[in-house]
């Protein structure tokens, strides 16, 4: 009695215990002074220390094309819908392992129709009978007695799979949204850089008027014509280039809405139509910790992988089991369950594995290394999540900065293309003059629309980087 007692005890100890290195967390990182985004050229930015990520964060771009857009995806996505379809299967795996914890019960009927020998036929109540008919009902119950844990341990590690693959379809869907919100930002500012190209092709292809009218008059010779061609060309050649990429982005939006590439897409918001969050959340690391999907499917698996130890420590002690059978046997179906024709048998079994060839110990020390390899993807996506969070702040503070310089490096080319285009006009500069504007233009204006662009998709990495926020239903 002494034994099972104490045997019971030990089964809630067998195996590892995870625990959260929250050493890995930086002193101080969740007072640490971040200073708002306010350029001169767009939109402010602050963050508030402690605030959680919205669960519909997307809606803080204040767009309703945009709003549809993410809605419509989280409907039909193909990696969302995987994710959900896997989630499922956790659950209903772990609701088999819980099963085997409780008594199983069975029952059978069957009839047999047999002839005998005259032999063997005076058992029987009728010795003149060779031919008969036997009818048999049984109820069967066995009980597991989890004295080690061992189920338990199994149930655990079910239960922390179905957990972990939770936190998967949290991180599918973050995953997808984070992905179409990038693309539409994306689309949008090629969208503003192909518009910036063809205005580039159109002005260089006026200048080339304006030198062949003063070629005609004499003002001009053929290789200042040559120079504007090959600037014209030049600049038409970027614009495929350009072209090509924003159909890609279409193409990856169409694909995380779940249609083919080429389906016509519902509105696509300009970069203009898009605003920034003025409120931007930073976690503590605490809270970081407890959001990040990936560090939570990462600790889920940590768990079921000590529950796994467990199991394969209790595989090697012995196992316990009662079994019970009760039923009737008769000529006819009614005389089954007569006084004299009911049976029952009641077992108890003990099990002790003796030589299984190492088995048994080498599955154990595998548990045990696959928790130690747990226990470091746990840490490393831990650490991970520091660095996106770290990466995300860093870029929004340098973007504030890099708007402001490209936006004053924008109004300087185009006023510079314009006073040279004028000067070009009444004789007092010449063609190089000229293609160095139309060439300082042209770069002024992408690195603007690059420059806005890049504040939404460091918004969006924050948001991500901080958990998402998008729940997984």
């Amino acid at each position: 009695m002494a034994l099972t007692l104490g045997a019971v005890a030990a089964c809630t100890s067998l195996g590892p215990k995870a625990e959260t290195p929250v050493s890995l967390a930086p002193t101080g990182a969740g007072n640490a002074e971040i200073l708002p985004v306010d350029p001169v050229s767009g939109e402010p930015q602050h963050f508030t220390q402690g605030a959680k990520v919205p669960t519909q964060w997307w809606k803080g771009f204040g767009n309703a094309d945009l709003d549809a857009l993410v809605e419509s995806a989280l409907k039909a996505n193909n990696d969302v819908a995987a994710a959900d379809a896997a989630l499922r299967q956790a659950k209903a795996l772990a609701g088999a392992a819980a099963g085997d914890r409780l008594p199983q019960v069975d029952v059978g009927y069957g009839v047999q129709r047999a002839q005998v020998s005259n032999v063997i036929s005076p058992p029987l109540a009728d010795p003149n009978q060779t031919l008969y008919t036997l009818h048999t009902a049984t109820a069967s119950v066995t009980f597991p007695l989890d004295v080690f844990g061992g189920v338990a341990s199994k149930v655990k590690s079910a239960r922390a799979a179905a957990a972990a693959q939770a936190w998967r379809t949290r991180a599918a869907r973050t995953t997808v949204v984070a992905n179409l919100v990038l693309a539409v930002v994306q689309q949008a500012a090629l969208a503003d850089q192909v518009a910036a190209q063809r205005e580039a092709i159109a002005s260089a292809r006026g200048v080339l008027d304006l030198l062949k009218k003063r070629q005609a008059l004499g003002a001009v010779g053929a290789s200042d014509i040559a120079s504007q061609e090959t600037q014209l060309a030049t600049a038409e050649t970027a614009l495929p280039a350009l072209e090509r990429s924003q159909l890609h982005q279409q193409a990856l939006i169409a694909a995380l809405m779940g249609v083919a590439p080429g389906t016509p897409l519902p509105t696509l918001p300009k970069l203009s139509e898009l605003h920034l969050p003025a409120d931007l959340p930073v976690s503590v690391p605490s809270v970081l910790v407890a959001e990040r999907p990936d560090v939570r499917a990462a600790q889920a698996a940590m768990q079921g992988a000590a529950a796994d130890v467990g199991s394969a420590i209790a595989a090697r002690l012995p196992a316990l089991s009662l079994a019970a059978n009760v039923g009737g046997q008769g000529e006819t179906f009614s005389q089954m369950f007569q006084g004299g024709n009911l049976f029952w048998t009641l077992m108890g079994n003990v099990a002790q594995p003796i030589f299984h060839g190492g088995q048994l110990l080498n599955q154990q020390r595998a548990a045990k290394a696959a928790f130690d390899q747990s226990k470091a993807q746990y840490r490393a996506s831990v650490l991970q999540a520091f660095v996106d969070v770290s990466d995300a702040l860093a870029g929004l503070s340098g973007d504030g900065r890099a708007l402001d310089a490209a936006a004053r490096a924008d109004d300087a080319a185009s006023r510079q293309l314009t006073f040279t285009r004028r000067q070009l006009e009444l004789g007092g500069v010449g063609t190089l003059d000229l293609l160095n504007a139309q060439s300082a233009r042209a770069q002024a204006a992408a690195a603007l629309v690059v420059a806005r662009s890049s504040r939404f998709a460091d918004t969006v990495a924050l948001y991500q980087a901080l958990g998402g926020g998008v729940s997984a239903e």
